[in-house]
């Protein structure tokens, strides 16, 4: 690397954190925090106009770095930090045209991802958003048999979409409720590993078989609307959806109708296509459990989501291999 010896990085940093990742982040870098509220790109372009100098920047899911972003960024930056471990939001060529390392979270988020599909897995199998509503009308009468009956989990099948590292995270916490788990990815796991023979070849034989739906791919080209008419119509009668990946994964028109039509019985959504908006057709399902998008909402995730970052922009500025450099 470039820099100098014995200084620190400078990085600015684009988006808003938790005080905790702030202090930390000025212990380890010459930090400048974006101003909140105002432009974080253009406040960058004009510091650096005045004479200031950044190594990196530091940013998340709010501050897209497209092609021309990237193109618009000050000429002496060497690095991005996205605070995620996607990178969809990142134009990977871009940044490799401007010669800018990049960094990402991979791993530290896993285990509060995991956890979080489980709640909305429950969360959509027992009813939530209608238990909550009820109680929070005050005419709750009381106990009776027919009252909100859901679905038990055990004893049911859990599809996963992507089984990557959140993925098998998922796949355990789920067969410690007595879950059966089959999975559908790009390559099967080993042969010998314990969830080996729950492969299915393609997205349609898993939705065939699964009780319930995980979505926990990447949004790839091959992913993105993966779940439309075509594959609801091959699901499971009734069958739940989850999704903890991303929200372009879904045909929100195709799971709207399929909810309409009883072909799948509810859904347990944190992620959205167009975030922060939600297609309001979701508002009207009762049985649709919604959270905004806190997967990684921890202070464990958050507090290690900033660590792995300023380890890998001090061993990268320190010429040696860090594990979540991704170009």
């Amino acid at each position: 690397m470039n820099g100098g010896q014995g200084k620190r990085l400078a990085v600015f940093v684009a988006s808003t954190f938790i005080d905790e990742v702030r202090a930390e982040l000025t212990l380890a870098f010459d930090a400048t925090f974006a101003e909140r509220g105002g432009d974080p790109v253009a406040e960058l372009i004009t510091r650096s106009g005045r004479g200031e100098h950044f190594d990196a920047v530091i940013f998340s899911l709010d501050v897209p770095m497209g092609s021309e972003v990237i193109r618009a960024l000050p000429r002496g930056l060497r690095a991005l930090a996205t605070y995620s471990v996607g990178t969809d939001h990142v134009d990977l060529g871009a940044a490799a045209d401007r010669g800018l390392a990049v960094f990402n979270t991979p791993g530290v988020l896993a285990d509060s991802v995991a956890e979080n599909a489980i709640f909305l897995m429950l969360g959509a199998a027992r009813r939530a958003t209608e238990s909550i509503a009820l109680l929070r009308s005050r005419s709750w009468s009381g106990w009776n048999p027919t009252q909100l009956v859901g679905v038990q989990l055990s004893g049911r099948s859990l599809g996963i979409l992507g089984m990557g590292d959140i993925g098998e995270r998922i796949a355990r916490r789920a067969s410690a409720l007595g879950m059966e788990i089959l999975y559908c990815n790009r390559r099967p796991l080993p042969e010998g590993h314990p969830l080996a023979e729950g492969y299915r070849a393609t997205a349609g034989e898993l939705v065939a078989e699964s009780d319930i739906l995980m979505l926990a791919c990447p949004s790839t080209e091959e992913t993105r609307r993966i779940v439309d008419d075509a594959l609801l119509s091959r699901a499971k009668a009734g069958m739940i959806l989850v999704n903890i990946a991303r929200g372009d994964v879904v045909d929100d028109d195709a799971l709207v109708d399929a909810l309409r039509e009883g072909r799948v019985w509810a859904a347990g959504l944190d992620v959205f296509a167009g975030e922060p908006k939600v297609d309001a057709r979701y508002f009207d399902f009762p049985n649709v459990f919604m959270v905004p998008h806190i997967g990684s909402s921890t202070i464990e995730a958050r507090l290690g989501m900033g660590r792995i970052l300023i380890e890998g922009l001090s061993g990268w500025e320190a010429g040696g291999e860090v594990r979540n450099r991704v170009a």
